[in-house]
């Protein structure tokens, strides 16, 4: 029997990053995700934490306090985070544009330098895929999304791409490093390396052709954390190089290198969403509260008669906060209003900011904020309520400042 997020041992290590030497010396505990290896998180980082937050029954068995220190040091100074794993490919060709146009949701042709994020639907609007795309040329686009989705959502698109030779796919996953780094004091750490990257100069969701110090990136200036800061990407054969460019110069501010554990907690307190958990094949973007990244009058595109002619929603998703930090819902856990089965966990953990017990679940639309819940964690039902989402900064002033 495994207990859930149980890390397998055979086979490893298969894939590495650039930067997995520099990790193993921080002390990173990793795991694996699809055959990258992964840090979850620094264990040295857990003499900055709190053992008394440990989550009880299954939720606490692949946990550490490193994690809500790693939290912590990302929205009050700064955190590096290694998303070299994640799926990377490029469309280009001529009918690029069109082909994108037709199977995302909202606008990514959009001009150069343009950041969008969108979903691809099917043909009654369930959310197939769910990522950024980068405009980077008038024929070509970059993608990214999730490190266990690449081979779906590329399978995706050459499903629906011409065969007359007017689009090319290329997956670039392997030859491309990614670097994380967000944080309040994240501008103070890069302005000594590269050129202005002040609001007016590279705003919120714009990418940026650059030079770190010696190293050539693609700065994206989006977040999945929540915090101001930039996704970095190079050339693989740099990635090493650029990740000592970016701990040498952050050593006076005090950053600390950050393990995906820690990136999920910020992220459900942001309510960005999972896919294959949040949003899946069965959802359409509205009931999963990303309506905001659709746009119907762009044209036509997959699933977009459905959505025009859908008239309300039985379910969506909602933000539930529970009143045991110590139990935390892993995922399918029943929720319960007035003792009826109510709708199940798609995803949950613990928010350090916030200092609650998050979980997110389809419910009934007609519930109300601040409705009573009871969620099943390990034979208990824990009160709960419907809360208002985000938790954590609602008006979105942190990743503009």
């Amino acid at each position: 029997m495994k207990y859930p997020g149980h890390e397998r041992r055979a086979g490893r290590p298969l894939r590495v990053s650039p930067a997995y030497t520099r990790l193993g010396e921080l002390g990173a505990a990793f795991g694996e995700r699809s055959g990258w290896e992964r840090a979850n998180w620094f264990e040295p980082n857990a003499e900055r934490g709190d053992e008394s937050l440990r989550p009880r029954g299954w939720a606490g068995k692949l946990w550490s306090p490193a994690i809500g220190a790693e939290h912590l040091a990302c929205r009050r100074s700064a955190a590096i985070f290694d998303e070299s794993s994640f799926a990377k490919f490029e469309v280009s060709g001529e009918g690029a544009a069109e082909l994108l146009e037709r199977l995302c949701g909202n606008r990514v042709a959009r001009g150069i330098g343009q950041v969008t994020y969108t979903q691809m639907l099917n043909p009654r609007g369930g959310i197939e895929c769910d990522f950024t795309v980068t405009h980077l040329a008038e024929d070509r686009f970059r993608i990214v999304t999730g490190t266990a989705f690449g081979r779906h959502d590329l399978a995706w698109i050459a499903q629906h791409a011409p065969d007359d030779g007017s689009v090319q796919l290329a997956d670039l996953t392997s030859q491309l490093a990614c670097y994380g780094i967000w944080g309040p004091k994240v501008g103070e750490i890069l302005q000594p390396l590269t050129a202005d990257l002040s609001n007016g100069a590279v705003p919120y969701i714009r990418a940026q052709e650059l030079a770190l110090g010696r190293v050539p990136c693609l700065a994206l200036r989006v977040t999945y954390v929540g915090e101001l800061g930039w996704e970095l990407y190079c050339s693989a054969d740099f990635g090493l190089a650029l990740w000592d460019k970016l701990w040498e110069a952050g050593r006076e501010h005090g950053p600390v290198a950050g393990g995906y554990k820690a990136i999920d907690s910020l992220r459900l307190e942001k309510g960005y969403r999972v896919w294959g958990a949040d949003i899946t094949p069965e959802q359409i973007p509205f009931e999963a509260g990303l309506g905001f990244a659709v746009k119907l009058d762009k044209g036509n595109f997959i699933g977009r008669s459905y959505l025009a002619e859908t008239e309300g929603y039985s379910y969506l998703l909602r933000c539930l906060t529970l009143s045991d930090p110590h139990a935390i819902a892993l995922g399918t856990e029943p929720v319960r209003v007035d003792g009826y089965l109510a709708g199940r966990v798609t995803s949950g953990g613990y928010g350090y900011t916030v200092g609650k017990s998050i979980a997110y679940a389809y419910l009934p639309e007609e519930l109300e904020r601040g409705t009573r819940v009871e969620v099943d964690i390990f034979g208990e039902r824990v009160p709960g309520e419907i809360a208002a989402e985000p938790l954590y900064d609602p008006k979105g002033e942190r990743i503009r400042s």
